[in-house]
């Protein structure tokens, strides 16, 4: 006897998903108990509403948000930012007091650093970013920073997602550097300052210019998409967590990259 195959269209399996959110939304209010901490208080008036129910309108119009009526995606426009250097204008001089204020003390040389893991955690290239080559610098941040890192990369492929562009990994190329690797680093690098940010463990690099494209080694070729168009989407997730107070951030011109140091 011959299995029968289900087929789920998209429109029905984002409907479901947002019916389940939805149903463990009201169980996490009614029940907190089961989420751990209490909920907090400013989250009753929102839990009480959602606790009324998901009606079908309530559902058909949070899916109109990401399906079309035919069940294709709804694509996004991109709007990128007024202004690069307006938008990201915080010197060393600000996130060098939330790098003080955030990381650790900064070391001499690696074999120093290797000393102070249980400060500091390993980063390396993951489903959501990229770790370039690094020749100045080792791929070690404070916790916070990592999971920054690790949301902004999140972030940027719901962004690329929900505007209907071809995924692709952002690339870091700077994280925490020792005092030997900014004393060579200055040498041929006009921006490095002596007291960096990249001391502390705090702070990152993240390139505007090149990208890394995801795709299956053995499906069809992605289609090309212009570093312009994916700096401008990058420009977008980077304002929205600079606004939240998580970051600061530098726009770089001759380094080519945003210069983010976490912030909370």
């Amino acid at each position: 006897m011959r299995q029968k195959t289900i087929r789920i269209t998209k429109r029905k399996y984002i409907l479901g998903f947002i019916t389940a959110v939805f149903v463990l939304a009201v169980v996490r209010c009614l029940f907190p108990e089961v989420a751990g901490p209490a909920v907090r208080p400013g989250a009753v008036a929102a839990c009480d509403s959602i606790a009324a129910g998901p009606d079908s309108t309530t559902v058909a119009r949070v899916a109109a948000r990401f399906v079309k009526s035919d069940g294709t995606a709804v694509k996004h426009r991109i709007f990128s930012v007024p202004s690069f250097r307006n938008t990201f204008p915080d010197n060393n001089d600000v996130q060098l007091l939330a790098a003080e204020r955030n990381g650790v003390p900064p070391v001499q040389n690696r074999a120093e650093a290797e000393k102070r893991m249980k400060e500091l955690v390993y980063v390396g290239s993951n489903p959501f970013f990229h770790i370039d080559r690094l020749s100045s610098s080792i791929p070690y941040l404070v916790p916070k920073a990592s999971v920054l890192l690790q949301d902004i990369g999140k972030a940027y492929f719901d962004s690329l997602f929900i505007k209907g562009i071809p995924l692709h990994k952002i690339i870091v190329t700077s994280v925490l550097r020792t005092k030997d690797d900014v004393t060579k680093l200055r040498t041929r690098n006009g921006n490095a300052t002596e007291n960096s940010c990249h001391l502390y463990g705090t702070t990152f690099d993240i390139c505007y210019n090149r990208y890394v494209t995801v795709e299956d080694p053995d499906g069809p070729v992605r289609r090309e998409v212009r570093n312009d168009t994916l700096k401008w989407v990058l420009s977008e997730v980077l304002r929205d967590f600079r606004e939240q107070g998580r970051c600061y951030i530098k726009y770089e011109v001759k380094q080519g990259c945003f210069h983010l140091t976490v912030n909370k």
